[in-house]
């Protein structure tokens, strides 16, 4: 066999599972289940690089589901994961990738992606080390909590040693792709200090991670300080945001105070796809389409209706949507697409119409409702396909908040935007709410077809 095809053939095996974390399959996504359930949504849009810590986790876990509960936040699927942390059992010069085709852990394999592993080999800081990888905990601690929050995904991870921030953002550089590619930190923060010392060190750290000061943080601060600062290095470059998510040490969680080990989560954030847009300009897309989708319930009413707005080119941009109308709080009208088949505005005008007057829930909205109606416009991402056996990896793959919902069973459809988890927040109540919308028992049928999509929600100013 070739060394390339004896580095594809070979498995890292887990190292840590069962004394970490969970080394039973069940057991793994059960504690999975609580933690991420337990954290709250603080981004509204997925992040690029998550600084995660690796202790066990029962210490570190609530801060780590902090980290990747982030991940339900709208975006496009992550595909490949360049995962760093620092290396502390062998000594390593520069950055090393493994010498394994894929790591296991007790939910499964993770391949290694290895077009990516001959984009870094090129540069003269990476390396492979199969011992360097052998045994560390800082990356595999990560691959559970991924497995769980992605789905399948490719895995570029390095064991970082003596290297320079410069040397590990020029690895990022090369890696950091687009939404498909997700960049994570994996750093533990002070060292077994007493609780109040340990907090004024960590405090400090944070202040430093969020001014993304490359160059200012210390060995006894972090003990990934050297790939973290390496992103922070590229996250300046970049003009990139760092948000904080958690702060807390063992002392919160299962240790004693007397000495502790700190762990912080934050995101780094790229722009949105609006973030690029002047003050107000939110309010101001808001305005305009919202304002398409008055004016042309004015015109199909008979009512007087101002001139349509001035086309931007986002408004020309073929684009799925819904327009829904409320009345004195309670839903009056809602019909929408998720395939993009014309112009966003054209696209508006025709739900809005619909919405108002060809709704079968309800009675044609009347000349005399006009004034009170309250216009909403969700602007829907793509659809991706759910893959669900049944009921229950159904509900499992659900975003609670975040994802809307296309069913399809027996010849029937129906559609639920992420809006409707404001009423419904239970993943349950919203797929048995879905289903019974089709028209269909509220049981798993054979054959269904789910999809998701995020939205981005447009109200009218009232």
């Amino acid at each position: 066999m070739s060394r390339a095809g004896a580095h594809l053939a070979a498995v890292r095996p887990p190292a840590v599972a069962g004394t970490f974390y969970p080394g039973e399959a069940a057991t793994l996504r059960a504690t999975l289940a609580r933690l991420l359930a337990a954290a709250p949504l603080r981004v509204d849009r997925r992040p690029k690089a998550l600084v995660v810590p690796h202790a066990g986790y029962v210490y570190s876990g609530p801060t780590a589901a902090i980290a990747y509960a982030q991940l339900r936040a709208p975006g496009a699927r992550v595909e490949r994961v360049v995962l760093l942390g620092p290396a502390h059992h062998v000594a390593v010069v520069g950055l090393a990738l493994p010498e394994a085709g894929s790591f296991l852990t007790p939910l499964g394999r993770v391949p290694v992606d290895e077009e990516s592993v001959r984009v870094a080999l090129r540069l003269p800081q990476v390396t492979r080390s199969a011992a360097a990888h052998a045994l560390e905990h800082s990356l595999e601690v990560q691959l559970p909590f991924l497995q769980e929050t992605l789905g399948p995904f490719s895995l570029v991870p390095f064991a970082v040693g003596r290297a320079s921030p410069s040397d590990v953002a020029e690895v990022l550089a090369a890696l950091w792709g687009g939404p498909e590619t997700l960049v994570v930190i994996s750093t533990d923060l002070s060292h077994y200090l007493p609780y109040a010392a340990a907090q004024d060190l960590d405090q400090l750290t944070a202040a430093q991670i969020l001014a993304l000061d490359a160059d200012g943080l210390r060995p006894e601060q972090a003990c990934g300080r050297t790939p973290l600062s390496g992103l922070l290095h590229e996250g300046r470059r970049l003009g990139l945001e760092m948000v904080p998510l958690d702060l807390r040490n063992s002392g919160d969680t299962a240790g004693d105070r007397e000495s502790v080990v700190g762990y912080g989560a934050f995101a780094l954030m790229e722009a949105a796809p609006g973030a690029t847009r002047r003050p107000g300009e939110t309010q101001h897309r808001a305005a305009l389409i919202t304002g398409i989708a008055r004016s042309a319930i004015a015109r199909a009413l008979g009512l007087a209706a101002p001139a349509p707005p001035a086309l931007e080119p986002w408004l020309l941009e073929p684009r799925a949507c819904f327009v829904s109308l409320h009345r004195d709080g309670l839903l009056r009208g809602c019909i929408g697409s998720t395939e993009p088949n014309r112009a966003l505005h054209e696209e508006v005008a025709r739900c809005a119409v619909a919405a108002a007057i060809d709704d079968p829930r309800f009675p044609p909205v009347g000349p005399d409702e006009f004034d009170d109606l309250e216009v909403d416009v969700s602007v829907l991402s793509p659809l991706e396909p759910i893959e669900a056996e049944d009921e229950a990896a159904a509900l499992k793959a659900l975003r609670p908040g975040v994802d809307g919902l296309s069913l399809e069973a027996s010849g029937r459809r129906a559609v639920f935007i992420p809006a409707v988890w404001e009423q419904l927040p239970a993943p349950g109540a919203f797929l048995s709410s879905l289903r019974r919308k089709a028209g269909l028992p509220d049981q798993w049928l054979p054959g269904t077809r789910l999809a998701r999509f995020t939205a981005e929600q447009f109200k009218e100013a009232r």
